[in-house]
């Protein structure tokens, strides 16, 4: 399974690409709000530099809500570096522009999925990648867990190339069971990676180990 680190926010994305568990970022409007982006140019700047920083996919979603005006930004978009895969809504327009962007050789993340037939009419459109919304799914009590397992199946009855993200990760649960499901990606926020790597028996472990070492040195 590949990590994508889903944040905008240049500190932790060097730190989680320091500790090399970054093949991808991506990134969405609400995060981008969070870290200060106000204008275009902000925003196509800082697309950059985390292009720069990790030298993989990533994400850059659109604000438009109509086809042509995707296909704008879009376009824009993937100016700045081969690394850019355009976020795309799951909506009739959507669609559209995700075949014509496909079709120009243009990766495109169709993003807000919360049932597995949007995924299968993604990956139909051309889309390179398909992000469920999981925890919004657990936030109004369905299984966010079984569309993921539901579009996994799918793709490996018919073969499709598209890559699946599970999105909208909340815990690390969320990331296990994505793994045993066959997820190709979990996009995670920083704190949840960091939740990853961490295990009381771990610490306790450890300084267990220190305390042994530091009686033997003095015995």
């Amino acid at each position: 399974m590949k990590f994508f680190i889903d944040t905008a926010n240049l500190d932790e994305i060097r730190e989680a690409h320091s500790l090399g568990l970054v093949d991808g970022v991506t990134t969405n409007p609400s995060l981008c709000a969070k870290v200060g982006i106000k204008t275009d140019k902000q925003f196509e700047d800082l697309i950059r530099q985390i292009c720069e920083l990790v030298q993989a996919p990533v994400s850059a979603e659109v604000t438009a809500v109509d086809e042509a005006g995707m296909l704008a930004e879009a376009r824009r978009y993937a100016k700045i570096t081969d690394c850019v895969a355009v976020k795309i809504p799951m909506t009739p327009d959507g669609l559209k522009a995700t075949r014509k962007l496909a079709d120009e050789g243009i990766k495109v993340n169709v993003t807000l999925i919360f049932q597995p037939l949007q995924a299968l009419l993604a990956a139909k459109a051309g889309a390179a990648y398909v992000s469920p919304f999981i925890g919004r799914l657990d936030d109004i009590s369905q299984r966010g867990m079984e569309c993921v397992e539901q579009i996994v199946t799918i793709f490996e009855n018919y073969g499709f190339d598209t890559e699946i993200i599970v999105a909208s990760i909340r815990n690390p649960v969320h990331v296990l069971e994505g793994a045993l499901a066959g997820a190709d990606i979990a996009t995670v926020p920083y704190g949840v990676i960091m939740q990853l790597i961490k295990h009381p028996l771990t610490d306790i472990g450890l300084k267990k180990f220190l305390e042994d070492w530091e009686r033997t040195r003095k015995s």
